[in-house]
C-alpha cells in the first residue's frame, strides 16, 4: 500500500495534471478541467499552491495565453482575477481558500453513522455528494445535527465539507465527524482533504481540531456559476 504522502502526490497529479510544482507556479494544460468534477459541472481552473510552489492546472486551448500573463503579471493576487476570461469563463470569479490536508487526523471519538447520500434521513445538502455521507443525529430526536460530505475527486483525494445546524454548534461535532471521515478516507487508501475561505475562522478552528494543520497551502481558482 502506498503511504498518505505518497497518495497527495497521486491525487494532485490526477487532479490538476502535475505535481509537485517546478516553479513558483506552473501553469498545466490539463483535459480534465473541461470534464465534468466530482458533482457533474465543470471547473476550469483549478490550482494548489504550496510554500515550494504551485501548480494552476486549465483548459488545454487557453494554456499559453494564461501563462503568457502570468509571465506578465506573476504576482497571483494581480494575475488570478484575470483568469476565469483568460480560460473562456467571463462570468465566474476567481477565489483563494486554505487548502489542508492530514495524514494524522485528531483521536476524536467518532460522532456518527454512515448512510447513502440518497437515503431520505440525509439532509438536502449532503445529497449531491454522492455514495454514503456522514451524519450525527440527535440521540432524543433523532433529528440531524450534523454531517460531512465527500468529494471524491479521483481514487486518492476525498475533499471533506461540514456543516453544523445552528442549534448544534459549539458542542465540538463539527471537528468530530471531520476527523471520523478522514479516518474512513485513510483507510480507504486516499487522502482527506479540506479547504475553506481565507476569513472562515470556524472552519479553521473545525480544520486544526480534527487535525488538519496550516501548512501555508492555498487553493485557488474559479468559482461555481
Amino acid at each position: 500500500m502506498t503511504t498518505p504522502e505518497r497518495r497527495l502526490i497521486d491525487h494532485l497529479s490526477r487532479w490538476l495534471g502535475g505535481w509537485p510544482a517546478t516553479t513558483e507556479l506552473d501553469v498545466i494544460a490539463e483535459p480534465g478541467r473541461v470534464r465534468p468534477g466530482w458533482d457533474g459541472k465543470i471547473h476550469p481552473v483549478l490550482g494548489v499552491g504550496s510554500p515550494q510552489g504551485g501548480i494552476l492546472s486549465v483548459p488545454p486551448e487557453h494554456a499559453e495565453a494564461i501563462a503568457d500573463q502570468y509571465a506578465k503579471s506573476p504576482d497571483l493576487a494581480t494575475f488570478g482575477p484575470m483568469v476565469p476570461s483568460l480560460a473562456g469563463f467571463p462570468e465566474r470569479g476567481w477565489f483563494t481558500a486554505v487548502y489542508r490536508w492530514t495524514t494524522r487526523p485528531a483521536p476524536l471519538a467518532d460522532a456518527g453513522v454512515w448512510i447513502p447520500a440518497h437515503d431520505p434521513e440525509a439532509p438536502e445538502w449532503l445529497q449531491p455528494f454522492g455514495g454514503e455521507v456522514l451524519i450525527a443525529r440527535d440521540p432524543e430526536s433523532g433529528g440531524h445535527l450534523a454531517g460531512v460530505g465527500v468529494k471524491r475527486h479521483d481514487d486518492y483525494g476525498r475533499e471533506l465539507a461540514v456543516v453544523t445546524a445552528p442549534q448544534a454548534r459549539g458542542r465540538g461535532l463539527a471537528r468530530r465527524l471531520v476527523a471520523q471521515a478522514a479516518r474512513r478516507v485513510l483507510d480507504e487508501g486516499a487522502i482527506p482533504t479540506y479547504m475553506h475561505a481565507l476569513d472562515n475562522r470556524a472552519s479553521a478552528a473545525v480544520a486544526e481540531a480534527a487535525g488538519f494543520p496550516d501548512i501555508g497551502w492555498k487553493a485557488f481558482g474559479t468559482t461555481e456559476h
